[in-house]
């Protein structure tokens, strides 16, 4: 059988894309070279590109031609062959569809890297043909996170942890140094969380399966699949971090929650940790809590100008309540928590009642609640009230009776900060009215409520200038002159996928909100128990507010986002 250097020779021959002369003076070239490939030597005379050929070969010889920075790659498939044999060969599976497998190669008429491959040679396979490079950096993408093996494939994570994990109490610490067969394990799990941090990881999922457990990292608000977790390490694993979590690591039958302070590559940071029975075991999630969200003021949170001047100004009034409202997940507390940094001095007494406690803030007094023992938000917040405090930060407001201590208590002299779950800032009001709020009391207390989304951004390293038509707005309904100046310089952006945003396009998220300014108006609105569409419909074309759409397409508009993460988004907004 040919190789792809005859084949190339060949489809130049019968196409004549290349001289007969050229063709000859690159085969005298390649006959003096003791190795290497005849397609190198075209393309470093400069006869042909690397995508010239496999352009040529795609269209020439009907091979499919993959783009493999465009395509997901599922690492339980790549996995069918190994790391030596991928490398060696710059091929890697794609998917399979009963017997047969699909594997992407540099070169597919190398029978050798196939008879070399016991793996392969079980399964029907078609070749598809991409770009060497892109073959080599999808497997460094693959293999960089290698969690198969505890001893071997996990040195590299395990060198980026350092000296390895310590936690913050050493109760444990003869399962660390004392316990042999621990070491493994221990590997294994600073490994995970280890390339968590380098990804910039929200959470950690750790899913058992009948014969793998999948792990996979949030990042950006997307979960993204690495590595898998061999099955016969899954009770070990489970057990380490029931350890490190401080639970009975004897029951797995019910649900359980904890929490631990680890320190990895010389940073501290606090994991929150729920293990939930499955059918093939027990399912952990990890949420990281990044303990330098802490240190965010309202400046760095990308607020719109006019919406950073209506924080800024509700923030330093005495007393009042401000609300921040949202799905789960909305990045609600992260704002709640830079208004803390704002306001947290030593003039100031500020408490919190919290369900979780997400940040432990130097400063500021914090209060878990525990529903077991009676102490709730209600509960809590009435102690509170009586330690003289001058800010108060309930987590939620999730019943009546505390909606109606912290409404009195913001009319008594302190500035409560909370959250409720409602689509639109609107909402809140109507939302306190039907948890029987006496409208007259939120008129007087309400100073300001935002709704927020997150959005993600374009990836600052691989961004480019798009060109959208006018009629990619028109089909959403989206008038750029009536959102944005007329005539205002408008720059329009879309990640072409690096390894720095894995491919992604984007690069960290930041906040969508609609921001509303309790005015006259609207006090009277709500006194006479308007519905949250006649509050909205005043304040977006009274008071100039801008909708979460709004603010979102601002956003865009600068080049932050990109016009489907607007829609993806604001979809209810529209």
């Amino acid at each position: 059988m040919k190789n792809l250097s005859q084949k190339i020779r060949d489809v130049l021959k019968d196409t004549k894309h290349v001289s007969e002369a050229d063709i000859q003076t690159a085969l005298t070239s390649y006959g003096k070279e003791e190795k290497g490939r005849l397609r190198d030597v075209f393309v470093r005379m400069g006869l042909l590109t690397e995508k010239e050929i496999l352009s040529l070969l795609n269209v020439e010889l009907k091979i499919p031609l993959v783009n493999l920075t465009e395509t997901k790659i599922n690492p339980f498939i790549a996995k069918i062959i190994t790391e030596k044999q991928a490398r060696k060969f710059h091929m890697i599976p794609l998917s399979k569809n009963g017997e047969t497998l699909t594997i992407a190669m540099s070169d597919p008429f190398n029978i050798l890297a196939i008879d070399d491959d016991n793996a392969l040679k079980k399964n029907q396979l078609e070749c598809v043909i991409a770009d060497e490079k892109d073959v080599d950096a999808a497997l460094d993408r693959l293999y960089k996170t290698s969690v198969k093996d505890p001893l071997a494939a996990l040195k590299t994570a395990a060198a980026l942890a350092g000296a390895g994990s310590k936690r913050e109490d050493d109760l444990d610490a003869a399962y660390y140094v004392g316990d042999v067969a621990a070491a493994p394990i221990i590997k294994l799990f600073d490994g995970i969380l280890s390339e968590a941090l380098k990804r910039r990881a929200s959470d950690i999922h750790i899913e058992p399966f009948e014969n793998t457990v999948r792990v996979r990292y949030r990042i950006d608000g997307n979960l993204q699949e690495v590595t898998p977790v061999i099955k016969k390490n899954q009770n070990a694993l489970l057990t380490r971090i029931k350890i490190m979590a401080r639970m009975d690591i004897t029951e797995n039958r019910i649900p359980q929650d904890g929490r631990f302070k680890i320190k990895l590559q010389d940073k501290e940071v606090d994991l929150r940790v729920s293990i939930l029975p499955v059918h093939f075991g027990n399912k952990v999630v990890m949420r990281i809590l990044d303990k330098s969200a802490l240190t965010i003021g309202l400046d760095h949170l990308g607020f719109l100008p006019e919406t950073l001047e209506a924080f800024k100004s509700a923030v330093v009034k005495p007393f009042g309540m401000i609300l921040i409202t949202g799905p789960t997940g909305s990045g609600k507390s992260t704002t709640l928590y830079s208004i803390l940094n704002q306001l947290n001095t030593p003039e100031k007494n500020i408490i919190t009642v919290e369900d979780p406690i997400e940040y432990q803030v130097k400063g500021i007094t914090q209060i878990q609640t525990k529903p077991e023992v009676g102490l709730d938000f209600s509960s809590g917040l009435r102690a509170i009230l009586r330690q003289s405090p001058d800010i108060v930060m309930i987590g939620e407001i999730r019943d009546s009776e505390t909606a109606d201590i912290a409404i009195k208590a913001s009319l008594t002299g302190q500035m409560v900060l909370s959250t409720l779950h409602t689509n639109d800032a609107a909402g809140a009001m109507t939302r306190l009215i039907d948890m029987g709020i006496e409208p007259f009391l939120i008129a007087s207390s309400v100073i300001l409520v935002a709704a927020q989304r997150l959005c993600r951004r374009v990836c600052p390293s691989c961004k480019e200038k798009i060109d959208i038509p006018k009629e990619v707005f028109d089909r959403q309904g989206i008038d750029m002159d009536k959102i944005t100046s007329k005539g205002s310089e408008r720059n329009y952006f879309k990640g072409k996928g690096c390894d720095k945003c894995n491919n992604t396009g984007y690069y960290g998220r930041l906040g969508i909100l609609e921001t509303l300014v309790i005015d006259d108006k609207i006090r009277d609105l709500v006194v006479k128990k308007a519905s949250s569409y006649e509050i909205k419909e005043y304040a977006t074309k009274e008071a100039h507010m801008s909708t979460l759409r709004d603010d979102a397409i601002k956003k865009f508009a600068r080049g932050d986002t990109t016009l489907d993460e607007v829609i993806r988004v604001t979809a209810e907004d529209e």
